[in-house]
């Protein structure tokens, strides 16, 4: 039997459920997702055919750039999805999993643009732009 991962938003009308293993958390701390959620974005991925979300009528999508949206409850604002448009895959933030996720970090993204009001304390892999196999924006590979 595969896994299943249920969570939501703050105010539960996106619901979603993810079948399978997920991908560990990546952080990232590009200065778009700081603004958009106020520190930095902790997500897993989910690969598009293994997700179903109920409620969509209820998320927004913002597009954030040429390649990516970002999608939102439009309701109580929580920052839910990352969506790049290539790809086969849909990155959804670790914090709006029903618990237990057995989710662990796996490394940080886009360290150069930091903020500067915190410090990373762990020993995960830590990359300027993305990396560890983490395609982000269109002009990259996996092993960027």
């Amino acid at each position: 039997m595969r896994e299943t991962h249920k969570g939501s938003c703050l105010c539960g009308r996106v619901r979603f459920e993810a079948r399978g293993e997920l991908r560990g958390v990546v952080y990232c701390h590009c200065s778009q997702c700081r603004k958009q959620s106020g520190h930095f974005y902790a997500a897993t991925n989910v690969e598009n055919d293994a997700i179903s979300i109920s409620g969509e009528e209820n998320v927004s999508w913002y597009e954030a750039s040429a390649f990516a949206r970002r999608g939102f409850c439009r309701n109580c604002g929580s920052a839910l999805f990352w969506k790049h448009r290539d790809l086969d895959h849909i990155s959804v933030m670790a914090g709006a999993f029903e618990e237990p996720t057995s989710l662990r970090g796996a490394c940080h993204i886009f360290v150069a643009d930091k903020g500067d009001y915190y410090a990373i304390e762990d020993h995960l892999p830590q990359y300027e732009k993305s990396g560890g196999g983490v395609v982000v924006t269109v002009n990259e590979t996996p092993g960027d």
